[in-house]
């Protein structure tokens, strides 16, 4: 395999050797169709190695114009929370009090999102979930967990000194 071959086959490398191959267009295309459910399951700690939609998921998710792009969503949620409330009820309410209480979490998590360091799936998972799953503490006062408890198991998931692959 020469240089440009190398260049242009995308490996995803976890603790399974099974799973290391070339990530396909079909299983990366459906794993962006799925990334909901992918996302939740990741969240909760499935291994991204356990399946091909997971680990192309993975693969997908923590790549860092994903994860600056998530960053970006965390930064319009607390811009939006910030604003007075308009007349008009918007779509899905927001807890802009639970928000604006962990905003401090919030610009760390945002920092560990854009930082140019290597992340593991679970924490950028967390994070995405926390943002579009109605029942998350950003919308929802039923949530049994704090949106800065939440917030904090995701930046923790984000360190960098975290293993990337899960002992086998």
């Amino acid at each position: 395999m020469n240089n440009a071959d190398f260049s242009a086959a995308r490996t995803l490398v976890l603790g399974d050797p099974h799973v290391l191959e070339p990530s396909r267009l079909a299983d990366r295309m459906l794993a962006r169709a799925l990334g909901a459910s992918l996302d939740h399951q990741l969240a909760a700690g499935w291994p991204p190695e356990s399946t091909r939609l997971l680990a192309a998921r993975a693969q997908d998710i923590v790549a860092l114009p994903r994860r600056a792009w998530l960053a970006g969503n965390w930064d319009h949620l607390l811009r939006v929370a910030r604003r007075a409330p308009s007349r008009r009820t918007p779509t899905v309410p927001l807890r802009a009090a639970a928000i604006l209480a962990a905003e401090p979490a919030i610009h760390e998590l945002m920092e560990c999102l854009t930082a140019p360091l290597p992340v593991g799936a679970q924490g950028v998972a967390m994070a995405s979930v926390l943002l579009t799953d109605p029942t998350s503490p950003v919308y929802s006062r039923r949530s049994p967990r704090s949106l800065a408890d939440l917030l904090q198991a995701a930046i923790i998931q984000l360190d960098p000194a975290q293993p990337l692959m899960y002992a086998a």
